[in-house]
């Protein structure tokens, strides 16, 4: 069973998860080492793979680098869950096939070094040590096949385009929403 990491904190920022100074490659084995290094000097080197990192509000905010990802995949992470997650970081994640899961009251539900079961089918994370589920939001199919097939790159290789724009344009945000009108309504007011 993973271990869990906690980092109570909200407000956790992108150079805290992988200081600047060490921004100079992309590789993860080689930015493993320096994850959350300003935080826990100790952090990588107690990770085993499939850990999870249980951390407080808007994690990963701050600048948009997607090195925040790759150090803790590389050091081992299997999974971040937080009550949310800065936008560009919870975005970050999905393209790179990592998971990033809100979970109300996760901070108050573990302690540092407690064993978890985590069902992503199911939707719960439990502590092993208390018996205490916690429910987080469901992750979307479509980023649970990102995160299966290594990220978003990857995905796109092994889809063909024509499922990939069936995927995509109907999508809710093009449909109508989040402030544009949706297509039928811009075809109905072309023909007007």
């Amino acid at each position: 069973m993973p271990k869990v990491h906690v980092f109570g904190r909200d407000h956790i920022n992108t150079d805290e998860i992988i200081p600047a100074r060490h921004l100079t490659t992309d590789v993860e084995a080689e930015l493993a080492p320096y994850a959350m290094e300003d935080y826990d000097k100790t952090f990588a080197a107690r990770v085993q793979p499939g850990d999870i990192i249980v951390a407080g509000a808007d994690f990963g905010c701050g600048s948009s680098r997607e090195h925040a990802v790759w150090a803790l995949r590389g050091a081992g992470i299997g999974a971040v869950i937080a009550p949310n997650f800065a936008r560009i970081y919870y975005r970050n994640s999905i393209n790179n096939g990592f998971l990033a899961l809100e979970c109300a009251g996760i901070v108050e539900a573990f302690e540092d070094g407690d064993e978890a079961d985590l069902d992503l089918i199911g939707g719960t994370i439990a502590n092993l040590r208390t018996g205490q589920k916690l429910t987080f939001v469901p992750v979307a199919q479509f980023a649970l096949d990102v995160q299966k097939a290594g990220g978003w790159l990857e995905y796109m290789r092994d889809h063909d385009q024509a499922a990939l724009e069936a995927e995509t344009l109907k999508a809710a945000s093009t449909e109508a929403g989040h402030g544009h009108p949706g297509q039928e309504a811009k075809q109905e007011a072309h023909r007007a």
